[in-house]
Order: C-alpha cells, then sequence, then structure tokens
C-alpha cells in the first residue's frame, strides 16, 4: 500500500504534500533533515492520511491535493 500525506509545521505555519510507501520512514526523515525541502519547519506532524494500491494511484491523488492547496476542498482534508 502506497500512502499520501499531509503534514503540517506550526513552525512555518505550512503544509507538505506527499506520497510514500512507508509513511513512519518517510516522517522520520522529514523530521531529522533528510528532505531539504521540509528541513526548516522540523517538527513535522501528520494531519492527514489516504492509503491506495499502487504508487500511480498514490502520485495522481498527491496531484490533485497540491491543484487545491489552500482552497476550500484543501481546508476539508486538514480540518478533518
Amino acid at each position: 500500500m502506497f500512502a499520501v500525506y499531509i503534514l503540517y509545521s506550526e513552525i512555518l505555519g505550512k503544509h507538505y504534500v506527499g506520497h510514500t510507501e512507508d509513511l513512519n520512514v518517510r516522517l522520520t526523515q522529514h523530521n531529522v533533515g533528510h528532505v531539504r525541502s521540509t528541513k526548516a519547519g522540523i517538527p513535522w506532524a501528520v494531519v492527514h492520511v489516504e492509503e491506495y494500491p499502487t504508487r500511480q494511484r498514490a502520485y495522481r491523488r498527491e496531484l490533485q491535493i497540491k491543484a487545491y492547496k489552500r482552497g476550500e476542498a484543501f481546508k476539508k482534508l486538514v480540518k478533518k
């Protein structure tokens, strides 16, 4: 299974959207500074997760979420 996830950094007040096969490992990578684009926002917290059977479907969903970032649909996902 592959996960599409949304992280939130209180320090930056920003969200990050990504996909992975192992969410625990990926979250650790984000929070120890191994991901350049999220290094400044440590610590990151998971605020939304969706699971998909294939990497392709997860990636398509990631792009869909990124397309409406900061819109009403995005706000509904992070408020759940």
